[in-house]
C-alpha cells in the first residue's frame, strides 16, 4: 500500500491547474462558505428570536426575484395567516406550500403573548419551500420543488386539514403540480380550509379546473406584497371570511372586511369582462 500511495504522490506532483480553473475553484468554496455562515446567522437569529419571544421577521430573507421570491406585506400575511389559525386545535395539521411569508406570521401569532400567553391550542406547522434557507425551521422545513410533486417524506400524504399555496410561476404547469402536491397532502375526509394565491391569468384555471371540487371560487380579499408585483394577484378560497365584529365603519383592513367568495364567472356578469392579463414579473 505504501509504494502505491507514494507513487500517486509522485504523479500528483506534476499536475497543474489552470488559472480559470483555480479561479472557479476558489468560488465555488467562497459561495459554499458564504451560505454556511448564512445559515449559521439566519439559525441563530432564528432560536434567539425564539427564546426571547421576540417576532419574527422577513427582513431577514432577501427576496430573490430569479427564484420568484416576491413576500407578502406583513397585513396580507398575518390576516393570512389568521384565517388559518381561526377555529384550530391542537390535532389540526396546516401546510403552507410556497409562501413562507405566512409561515413566519403564523409562528409570530402562535409564539405571542395573545395565543400563547393565553393557553390557547397550537396546531402542527409545515413549510414546504424550495429556499434552503428556511432549513432553519428545522423539523417544520419541508424542500419542496414544483417540479417534483410527489417526492417528498410519505408520512405527507394525506395528513393536512388547511392547506395555503402560492405557486412561484404564472405557468399552467407549475400552477397544475402544486395543485397535485395539495391534493396529496390533504386529508381523504377532506379538507377544512384551501387557500390559493396566484396570479388573476389563473382564475378559471384554479376555480374551474384544479380545486373545483373542493368549492374553491375568487375570494374579494386583494393580497399586497411588500415590494409591489405588476401581475394582478387573487386570493382563492373554500371558505368565506366574516367581517371582524366592532371593526369601525369606513376601516379598511382585511380584517375588518372579511371575504366572500365569488360565483364562477362574475366579471361577465358585473358586465366588465375578464381583464387583459399584465406581463408576470415571475
Amino acid at each position: 500500500m505504501a509504494c502505491i500511495i507514494d507513487k500517486f504522490s509522485d504523479d500528483e506532483s506534476d499536475l497543474e491547474l489552470s488559472g480559470s480553473t483555480l479561479d472557479a475553484l476558489k468560488s465555488f468554496y467562497a459561495e459554499r462558505d458564504a451560505r454556511a455562515e448564512q445559515f449559521a446567522k439566519l439559525q441563530a437569529e432564528a432560536e434567539e428570536r425564539h427564546a426571547l419571544n421576540v417576532k419574527l421577521s422577513m427582513d431577514a430573507f432577501t427576496e430573490d426575484w430569479n427564484e420568484s421570491q416576491f413576500w407578502y406585506s406583513d397585513e396580507t400575511a398575518t390576516f393570512l395567516a389568521k384565517q388559518l389559525l381561526a377555529g384550530a386545535t391542537e390535532s389540526t395539521s396546516i401546510a403552507v406550500v410556497s409562501a413562507p411569508s405566512v409561515f413566519v406570521q403564523l409562528k409570530n401569532i402562535l409564539n405571542s403573548d395573545s395565543w400563547a400567553g393565553m393557553g390557547r391550542p397550537k396546531p402542527k406547522l409545515t413549510l414546504l419551500e424550495h429556499d434552503n434557507r428556511f432549513a432553519v425551521f428545522a423539523d417544520e422545513f419541508v424542500f419542496y420543488d414544483f417540479a417534483q410533486p410527489f417526492k417528498l417524506p410519505a408520512h405527507l400524504k394525506g395528513a393536512f386539514d388547511r392547506v395555503i399555496v402560492d405557486p412561484p410561476f404564472l405557468s399552467e404547469d407549475c400552477q397544475t403540480k402544486a395543485a397535485l402536491t395539495v391534493r396529496w397532502m390533504l386529508k381523504p375526509s377532506g379538507p377544512e380550509k384551501i387557500i390559493a394565491c396566484t396570479g388573476e391569468r389563473m382564475e378559471k384555471l384554479v376555480t374551474e379546473k384544479l380545486y373545483k371540487s373542493y368549492g374553491v371560487r375568487t375570494t374579494t380579499f386583494e393580497p399586497k406584497h411588500a415590494r409591489g408585483l405588476s401581475n394582478e394577484f387573487y386570493c382563492y378560497a373554500n371558505f368565506e371570511v366574516e367581517p371582524e365584529e366592532g371593526a369601525a365603519a369606513g376601516n379598511e383592513t382585511p380584517e375588518a372586511k372579511g371575504w366572500t367568495l365569488r360565483e364562477l364567472g362574475w366579471k361577465g356578469k358585473e358586465g366588465g369582462g375578464a381583464a387583459t392579463a399584465p406581463a408576470a414579473t415571475a
